[in-house]
């Protein structure tokens, strides 16, 4: 039974991604990247809606959650944050900027290695973006990349009200300060991240994985086609999943949003955090079968027979997608 509303702060974004047919490895040349310049022709090229928050948003209203959704976006998005609406993504906390929508513009190399650029537009509106309206009722709190002095704010809203914080700091471990993101993974019950994520972090703030595992109840850590590893100091012993097998390999963008969605709903639910993780890396591997990181979509039965089938057990309970 869902204990808590969850509540995503984080960005909404226009994206653009692009891939190519080769490596990055084959067109850039170690002995000079102090002077990087190449040049390489797109095979595929989409617009398409995104941002983390956003992202992981849509698929929870998928599995049937009710999120929140707290961001910033500009004039330009109202017809996006309405099809998020129709999803059954809560958007009435999302403030209208008069700046453009953040914008994220990608490109993938055909091993999956990924250079990306973000323009951030409306996502550093955020004066706006509390979890004040929340903060009796207790929801899980996430604070994924976005504006990072919002970021800091909210942060510290969770430990001063007590909130249930869910630190998924993202691609901006490299533009946060080190003191703001060690006060993150102080105040998180939940630490999600990739594993070049966690190394970062860990320089950055000058702490060892080990140490950083032993004090955060929780910590998540996806690691590609290798699955993902769910450790901690509430977690006893290291609890390894690997991925649901995706019937093809179209974009990997959006499959750690995907993952995080999962993760969240059967955490929602009062779930075992082995089937929170399986659920994480089933509506992964929907989304890395679709260019875009909300093109895809599920029933219950479907979600619930692919689980299975990877996983060799059912879901924990039943989706109640309406």
């Amino acid at each position: 039974m869902k204990t808590a509303p969850i509540v995503i702060s984080g960005s909404i974004a226009i994206d653009r991604i692009m891939s190519f047919a080769g490596r990055y490895t084959d067109h850039i040349r170690p002995e000079k990247l102090e002077s990087l310049s190449i040049s390489i022709f797109l095979k595929e090229l989409h617009d398409s809606h995104g941002g983390v928050g956003a992202n992981i948003a849509y698929t929870l209203a998928l599995l049937g959650e009710e999120p929140f959704l707290l961001g910033s976006a500009g004039k330009d998005a109202r017809l996006y944050l309405e099809e998020l609406a129709h999803h059954g993504v809560n958007i009435t906390h999302v403030f209208e900027s008069e700046l453009p929508t953040a914008s994220f513009n990608v490109i993938t190399d055909s091993d999956e290695n990924q250079v990306g650029g973000f323009y951030p537009g409306a996502m550093f509106d955020s004066k706006t973006l509390s979890f004040e309206p929340w903060k009796a009722q207790k929801p899980i709190a996430v604070v994924s990349p976005h504006d990072p002095v919002a970021m800091k704010r909210q942060v510290a809203e969770c430990r001063e009200w007590g909130l249930s914080l869910c630190y998924d700091v993202g691609q901006q471990v490299s533009n946060l300060d080190a003191a703001d993101i060690a006060e993150g993974v102080d105040a998180a019950e939940i630490l999600i991240l990739n594993d070049y994520e966690m190394t970062a972090l860990a320089a950055k703030i000058g702490r060892g994985i080990e140490a950083i595992k032993a004090a955060v109840p929780i910590v998540v850590t996806t690691l590609g086609k290798d699955g993902s590893v769910v450790e901690g100091a509430s977690v006893p012993e290291p609890i390894r999943v690997g991925i649901a097998k995706p019937d093809q390999v179209a974009d990997p963008t959006g499959a750690g949003d995907a993952f995080r969605a999962g993760f969240l709903y059967g955490r929602g639910q009062g779930w075992g955090l082995r089937e929170c993780a399986q659920l994480g890396a089933t509506c992964a591997a929907y989304a890395i079968e679709h260019t875009g990181t909300q093109s895809h979509t599920f029933t219950p039965a479907q979600i619930a027979a692919r689980y299975e089938a990877n996983f060799h057990q059912p879901l924990p309970s039943a989706l109640t997608i309406t």
